[in-house]
């Protein structure tokens, strides 16, 4: 049977909103971690038969096919094609599982997949929106389909709207989100001030530590926000935080990791994506953790680490709730509310974690997982080696 490995991870430091890689080009973020991977794999770049990299809001610095533009960006061999996909939130995950797939059937031996995202520059749903305005276009993606309509209505689809609908459907109180930020937070500047990011980051000009964890935060002072929607309980320091950055990892079969003498890290035991409502829309990484765990012969319990994205505190308390993981396997390093969210890469980011500190730890397997627009999620197991 074909093995993929994953014989590289790096990412950048994520840059808050206005911070410290705000003002960088997207296809230089993405051009600084592909030298980095090349460079710390020790890989022959003129080797590598794809890159895939995740990114949304495609437009303007990031339009283009900008996994092609990094790879030229970085000075890398022109004879490398590249291809850019959109699974939204799991835009970056999907790069990986795509690579991984093309790695696992035989087609292509050393890939490169990652996420690239600059919000700083093109905010969240750009596209759809500002856009669209000189084109004329005045439908978006959920309105003007009869069909959409005829199956869902004129029913709100807003990542808000689906996290205050789980924090109501599974009686997930403010309080009891706060105390799950603070500890995210709380987390995050544990693992920076350990040293566990060391590893896996590729510092960016003068930003050599993820920007997003606040030192001074609390219960008080999170208690005193107003909530994002009128009446609701969500607020913005359960929410993830509006980020930029990059992450890439090099994945190879067998016979690369011979041909080449490169030394395998982990290997993918497991990928499979599954979709649920798109109104409530961020539940999918429960019925989809069900669907992997079964597929892959495991149980919560066989998973050493878990990184499910932080797109809110209800998304994550929910699926603790569901599946009945375990809280201290869950995250552990802080997440997206803590360190950010820079759409397209968090899904490469979350995984380069998840491989290096499944490596500090010594645990075996680590599972990822992420709420996705549309009412989807990606997972991957992965295996130390």
């Amino acid at each position: 049977m074909a093995e993929a490995y994953i014989v590289g991870a790096v990412r950048t430091p994520v840059g808050r909103r206005g911070g410290g890689l705000s003002a960088a080009h997207p296809a230089d973020l993405g051009a600084h971690v592909l030298r980095a991977l090349m460079e710390r794999t020790g890989a022959d770049p003129a080797a590598v038969e794809d890159v895939i990299l995740g990114c949304l809001d495609a437009v303007g610095p990031q339009a283009g096919d900008i996994a092609r533009t990094s790879w030229l960006a970085a000075g890398l061999p022109e004879e490398v094609p590249g291809v850019t996909v959109d699974r939204q939130c799991g835009s970056g995950q999907q790069a990986v599982h795509f690579a991984a797939q093309a790695v696992l059937s035989g087609t292509q031996d050393l890939v490169v997949a990652g996420g690239v995202q600059n919000m700083s520059q093109i905010p969240i749903a750009y596209a759809v929106h500002q856009a669209a305005v000189p084109l004329g276009l005045t439908q978006g993606p959920f309105t003007g389909s009869e069909g959409w309509r005829a199956r869902y209505g004129d029913r709100p689809v807003s990542q808000f709207h689906g996290a205050e609908l789980i924090a109501r459907q599974w009686d997930i109180g403010r309080p009891a989100m706060e105390e799950y930020a603070l500890l995210s937070h709380l987390r995050a500047v544990r693992a920076a001030d350990e040293g566990r990011f060391d590893r896996e980051l590729a510092p960016y000009g003068g930003l050599t530590a993820d920007e997003g964890p606040r030192r001074d935060t609390s219960l008080e002072k999170m208690a005193a926000l107003k909530p994002v929607v009128e009446g609701g309980r969500l607020t913005a320091a359960l929410s993830s935080q509006i980020s930029d950055g990059a992450a890439a990892l090099l994945l190879a079969s067998e016979r690369a990791v011979r041909r080449h003498r490169l030394t395998p890290r982990a290997r993918i035991h497991h990928l499979s994506v599954r979709g649920e409502d798109p109104i409530r829309m961020l539940t999918a990484p429960i019925p989809a953790t069900a669907h992997a765990l079964k597929r892959a012969g495991l149980t919560i319990a066989d998973i050493d680490l878990t990184e499910i994205n932080e797109a809110f505190a209800s998304v994550v308390l929910a699926w603790l709730r569901e599946t009945g993981a375990d809280p201290d396997k869950v995250n552990v390093n802080g997440g997206a509310i803590a360190l950010g969210h820079p759409l397209g890469a968090t899904g490469a980011k979350l995984l380069t974690t998840l491989l290096h500190e499944l490596e500090r730890t010594g645990g075996r397997y680590g599972l990822q997982t992420m709420c996705e627009g549309g009412g989807q999620a990606n997972v991957i197991i992965i295996e130390r080696l």
